[in-house]
């Protein structure tokens, strides 16, 4: 399944599925990452980590390791 890491830089993804628990799920939930969402990469930075993206109408820098526990389409 493809995640948030593997999206190119000026690609519009979809969410399907945020994968893991407690208040990891719900950190990223609280920034507006939820299923259907739309989410736009703006900008990934030369070596994967941060990501940036624009979620629900603003911008948001994402880690590595939590851009692969979002699933998009």
């Amino acid at each position: 399944m493809a995640t948030l890491r593997d999206a190119k830089c000026g690609e519009r993804v979809k969410v399907l599925k945020i994968r893991g628990e407690g208040a990891l799920k719900r950190r990223i939930m609280d920034m507006g990452i939820t299923k259907n969402t739309e989410v736009y990469v703006r900008k990934v930075a030369p070596l994967g980590d941060p990501v940036e993206v624009t979620v629900r109408g603003y911008e948001l820098s994402l880690r590595k390791a939590d851009a692969e526990m979002i699933e998009i389409q």
